[in-house]
């Protein structure tokens, strides 16, 4: 077994990296951390160590899923769920469903302008 530090990063293929990059950073604060070249991003959250890369996806390269049914962000205040979806939407995004996985674990199911799926 290989000992790791957990997950450091997720690359995303998007079809248009200028408005996902707008996308992550209005609707959850994310940081440039530099780019490679012109077609990938490298975003975190301030503070944190996490790493979500967007790459600029050729004409015929998957987005959007292909296999990756979600990912999540813990928010700060998940009582206020409904502030969550506005800051989504003005972003660009859009509401998939809402509910609670169990009592006082609610959720958001979210996705980006290219269909990923994000869980809030």
């Amino acid at each position: 077994m290989i000992k790791t530090e957990g997950l450091t990063h997720i690359n995303l293929n998007v079809r248009d990296i200028k408005k996902s990059l707008k996308f992550y950073q209005e609707a959850f604060g994310l940081q440039v951390m530099f780019w490679d070249g012109q077609g990938m991003v490298f975003l975190n959250t301030p503070g944190c160590r996490d790493t979500i890369t967007l790459c600029q996806a050729g004409e015929q390269q998957p987005v959007g899923g292909g296999g990756v049914s979600h990912f999540g962000f813990r928010i700060a205040n998940k009582a206020d769920l409904d502030s969550a979806v506005k800051e989504i939407e003005q972003a660009g995004g859009k509401l998939l469903s809402r509910g609670e996985h169990g009592p006082g674990h609610p959720y958001l199911y979210v996705a980006d302008p290219d269909g990923y799926v994000i869980e809030l």
